[in-house]
């Protein structure tokens, strides 16, 4: 069949224009941001999953008024062991936070159909974020939002922990801090990986802690890598203090020996035994044996816990390094 009986050929010379795409970071997500959507979301959140997390989750809840004399918008950064770690989060922010909160999701895997956009930008109220690139759409959504008056709560690792340690920080969270001005709130989350962890198929009610740090605060021109870094110490600092050493992680912490969160760098097998029996990592030479000593704060960040700031930055070779166990 030919035209008009068929769709016409597209002359060969002539370019055609890209596909649009609708699904990953493409996805629009303003409908879930209008005010029915917010209405069914609080309700959603706080009538059905806050019990339902309280239930299998159990949570402790410590630093809460830390955040509590803040107005807002805040950035909420936390590390990542499982999919029970987001509806934790948000049912454990307070009211004024959560109802005005959205989540940064990989855009990959929340956001690859659209049936799951739509289902995770309305409960969560999440937003797509490409983790694989810098993406430029990704970011002025994110900072466009905080602007408006939204709170964002990211997990900066990227993904969740494969082996129970944490993973390398994406400096994400931090540039959107610097441009913005949004103060960074770190949040450690104990205890989500027992209940269900990556690619596990069994779901065990358990006990969960959640722990707000000290907003940080950035000052004008602060650079992000550094203010990466400096958030990345703060949650070391946070899960290192939920073990059961209290004292002792106070002490690493004031000598800049807090271990971080991505743990010992030896093979699987001994980080798998380090991890399970809170064991000091053992000792060598070279990159294993060497624990960063930094200041008490990189140049050009503040906090609102009133902590002193000063430069530099130094390494210290050890014969070992406390390794506290981690949820």
């Amino acid at each position: 069949m030919k035209f008009p009986l068929a769709r016409p050929s597209w002359p060969a010379t002539v370019p055609r224009d890209p596909p649009r795409r609708s699904v990953g970071v493409d996805y629009t997500t303003d409908w879930a941001r209008r005010y029915p959507a917010r209405v069914a979301r609080v309700a959603l959140v706080d009538f059905v999953a806050r019990p339902i997390v309280t239930a299998v989750a159990t949570p402790e809840i410590a630093g809460r008024e830390r955040i509590e004399h803040l107005d807002g918008p805040l950035i909420f950064v936390a590390n990542h062991m499982s999919h029970v770690d987001t509806p934790l989060l948000l049912s454990s922010l307070p009211p004024r936070f959560r109802h005005r909160a959205v989540v940064a999701a990989a855009a990959d895997y929340f956001f690859d159909h659209t049936w799951k956009g739509a289902l995770w930008a309305f409960a969560l109220g999440a937003i797509p974020l490409e983790r694989t690139r810098p993406s430029r759409r990704s970011a002025d959504l994110a900072a466009s939002l905080i602007a408006e008056g939204w709170n964002l709560v990211i997990f900066p690792e990227g993904g969740r922990s494969p082996d129970g340690w944490g993973q390398q920080l994406r400096a994400g969270a931090a540039y959107l801090s610097a441009r913005t001005a949004a103060p960074v709130v770190p949040v450690h989350l104990g205890g989500t990986r027992a209940i269900l962890a990556k690619g596990s198929k069994r779901f065990r009610p358990g006990r969960t802690t959640v722990t707000f740090g000290a907003p940080i605060v950035p000052e004008e021109g602060s650079d992000a890598r550094r203010l990466a870094a400096h958030i990345a110490d703060r949650l070391a600092e946070l899960s290192d203090g939920s073990g059961p050493d209290w004292w002792q992680a106070r002490r690493r912490a004031a000598e800049g020996a807090t271990p971080p969160l991505t743990g010992p760098d030896l093979v699987a097998w001994r980080r798998a035994w380090a991890r399970e029996n809170g064991r000091r990592a053992p000792g060598r030479t070279g990159q294993q044996g060497v624990v960063q000593r930094r200041g008490p704060r990189p140049a050009g960040v503040g906090s609102a816990a009133g902590d002193t700031a000063a430069p530099g930055m130094r390494e210290e070779a050890r014969e070992g390094s406390p390794w506290a166990r981690r949820s």
